[in-house]
């Protein structure tokens, strides 16, 4: 990696790369760059903190939710898992979020050909709807990926035909954790309402 270059005093590097002498840059010009840069390093020293806050955070949660198992002899293993909590007065929560990426593996294939099975069956019987759910739930996002939210829900339908149970059992058998991604969230009561509102860390969102 290469360093970065170094700025003699009195010149500043332009966007091509070539060290301009400062009198020959307009003062608007320079007005501009100085507010750029002073803006740039604020930020930066925000994300520092912001990621320094969020660190912190994560490992006092982890902290208080080993303590209080520990009133009750039981040790809780790994960092899975949502977790909220609200303080005494009940003005604020803080959630701890655990997303989890889910893909399917080819097993998937398995469940939408019995799928197809029923479909075609249930189609000659007037059940339109189903097929409209199931075919709906297989459709792909823009980026050609399963939307594994819609397949997932199917299993709620309550539908007791063999072959639908067995592609249901696929479906959870092709389930594969891929990742996951933690997330804390801060709220706070709106009023004397039951509603919460979000305390926004999201600089589009102050």
């Amino acid at each position: 990696m290469n360093a970065p270059q170094q700025i003699p005093e009195g010149y500043r590097l332009d966007a091509r790369g070539r060290l301009i002498p400062e009198e020959q840059i307009r003062p608007i010009d320079q007005l501009r760059d100085e507010l750029v840069l002073s803006i740039v390093d604020r930020a930066c020293e925000l994300r520092d903190e912001l990621r320094d806050f969020k660190a912190d955070v994560f490992s006092e949660i982890e902290r208080f939710v080993e303590t209080s198992a520990a009133e009750y002899d039981v040790q809780v293993g790994g960092k899975k898992g949502n977790v909220q909590l609200v303080s005494f007065c009940g003005r604020y929560k803080v959630v701890r979020a655990i997303q989890e990426h889910i893909t399917f593996d080819e097993r998937l294939q398995a469940a939408k050909g019995l799928l197809d099975e029923c479909l075609r069956e249930w189609t000659a019987d007037a059940r339109p709807e189903i097929a409209t759910i199931v075919q709906d739930a297989f459709r792909v996002d823009s980026a050609g990926n399963i939307r594994t939210g819609q397949v997932l829900s199917l299993r709620r339908l309550d539908i007791q035909d063999s072959r639908w149970l067995r592609a249901m059992d696929a479906i959870s058998d092709a389930v594969q954790v891929t990742g996951s991604k933690s997330y804390v969230r801060i709220y706070e009561r709106v009023g004397d309402s039951d509603q919460y509102k979000p305390i926004s860390l999201d600089i589009a969102g102050v």
